[in-house]
């Protein structure tokens, strides 16, 4: 069995806010229909999407720089430093992203680091009405660290 550790995540969680140009809208409306509940907590943005929702909702977003331009890096970042509790990322599977490699790799993030993670408003409004959304939560992390051999120099 792998080596794991617990993480505890506190009742006030941070969530990154995520979308595609095509999905702009419906994150928008998801997080309209939802400000009551996301006010509570601190919410994390790529650039532009970050900006929309503070606009349209009047929900503060700490924005990274848009996805393209490495919003998905810097949050897939905070992510392996433990600071990322919750992605809800609605993405265009259908249209192709110049920055394609760097949204796979904050999936895998996410995976590697069991961040619960939407991809989709179905699962979304699932996370966001789990009773584990507004309390605390112990998780189990696999140490991928403790799995790599030693480098001799």
């Amino acid at each position: 069995m792998d080596k794991q550790n617990k993480v505890e995540i506190s009742e006030n969680k941070n969530i990154a806010l995520i979308a595609h140009d095509n999905r702009k809208a419906d994150l928008l409306g998801w997080a309209e229909k939802n400000k009551d509940i996301l006010k509570n907590h601190n919410l994390l943005g790529t650039g532009t999407t970050g900006k929309l929702i503070t606009e349209r909702c009047n929900l503060p977003v700490k924005c990274f720089d848009s996805g393209p331009l490495g919003g998905d890096q810097q949050i897939g970042a905070e992510m392996s430093y433990g600071k990322i509790d919750i992605v809800i990322f609605f993405w265009d599977p259908l249209t192709a992203q110049p920055h394609d490699p760097d949204v796979r790799a904050l999936l895998r993030l996410s995976v590697v680091y069991n961040v619960p993670t939407a991809c989709n408003m179905a699962t979304a409004d699932f996370l966001i009405s789990s009773p584990y959304f507004q309390n605390k939560y112990s998780k189990q992390v696999i140490d991928y660290a403790s799995k790599r051999p030693p480098i001799n120099i």
